[in-house]
């Protein structure tokens, strides 16, 4: 059976039902306006990012039953199982397609050729195959890339700037997703250049876990970096303890770790990258086509310290950081 939540459920739980209307004039509407948006998404619900995309499209002037129809298919984190529900959703008639993740993009792509996608959550559009150009992207898919192989070097600089006797870094990451080998690879190189030792740590199932923590532990690195894909932003509260437990200094790639406590992020909001998902999903049903929508790269980066987090560990955060963050902790 397919992995997913019945639509009125779900978008209830976000407080995104649609208002109440007489049933015979709803079926009326829906049989002459609505459209179905296909979502294939690699974790399980809730999920926030989800909620932002539904968010920005009601405040675009959809509703659900009266002009779009959602049609929601959750991997529940097993990868292996995208090709086949995007499948589903392609069986299902859609009329635009999105995704969360590389491989979720990749998987969409594999199965349809006709249907528009609109990809978030995908590091190097270009690099992993699923477009052949951002500014001309060509084909059936566009949408936002997250540019993370190019902040790698940022993220291990701050770390050595908060803790300049580091000299070897863990760096946790989903080694499944072939997006985060490329930027598994980009954080290699740039750990190279500033003299840091690396550390990789594979982890993509919730039994690895406890072994890539143990390894951590044994490695007596400096600090963490964490490497941000759905895989690990759902679990993201188990890590952020983890690096608290161990007294490990850490840097992520979303705010969401350090609402949860983490130390510091530094990257692009994810939320803002789902609204403007929204956007492009608005409009390719009004008529644009992908190939007419470049893939957008995020031109802000946010970089947010908890200085709580800070304090746990015994660590002064420099003025010179503290005054470039866009949000601190207290």
């Amino acid at each position: 059976m397919a992995s997913y939540i019945g639509r009125r459920k779900f978008l209830a739980t976000l407080g995104g039902a649609a208002a109440a209307w007489p049933l015979a004039a709803r079926a009326q509407q829906s049989i002459v306006k609505a459209r179905r948006l296909g979502m294939l998404l690699p974790g399980a619900p809730p999920e926030p990012l989800v909620e932002a995309l539904l968010e920005r499209l009601r405040e675009l002037g959809y509703r659900e039953g009266r002009d779009v129809v959602f049609e929601l298919r959750w991997a529940q984190g097993k990868n292996e199982r995208l090709t086949e529900l995007a499948s589903e959703l392609v069986a299902a008639k859609v009329d635009v397609l999105t995704t969360i993740s590389t491989p979720a993009a990749l998987a969409a792509r594999k199965v349809t050729t006709t249907i528009p996608i609109v990809f978030t959550g995908v590091g190097d559009p270009v690099g992993a195959g699923v477009v052949p150009s951002l500014s001309h992207p060509d084909g059936n898919a566009t949408g936002l890339s997250l540019l993370a192989t190019e902040l790698s070097a940022k993220r291990l600089e701050l770390l050595r700037e908060i803790v300049p006797t580091i000299s070897r870094v863990s760096m946790l990451w989903n080694d499944t997703n072939p997006s985060m080998v490329l930027r598994a690879r980009e954080a290699n190189d740039a750990a190279a250049k500033l003299g840091i030792a690396v550390q990789s740590v594979g982890v993509h199932d919730l039994l690895d876990f406890d072994t890539a923590f143990a390894a951590i532990e044994r490695s007596h690195a400096g600090a963490l970096l964490t490497l941000v894909d759905p895989f690990t932003l759902q679990h993201r509260k188990r890590i952020v303890e983890f690096a608290a437990q161990s007294h490990l200094p850490a840097i992520y790639e979303a705010r969401e770790f350090v609402q949860f406590g983490g130390l510091m992020s530094y990257g692009p909001s994810l939320i803002a990258m789902q609204r403007r998902a929204a956007e492009y999903v608005d409009k390719i049903l009004k008529g644009a086509k992908p190939t007419d929508l470049p893939v957008e790269q995020p031109s802000k980066f946010e970089l947010l310290i908890d200085l709580k987090a800070a304090k746990t560990l015994n660590l002064t955060i420099p003025p010179s950081v503290i005054v470039r963050a866009d949000e601190v902790i207290e």
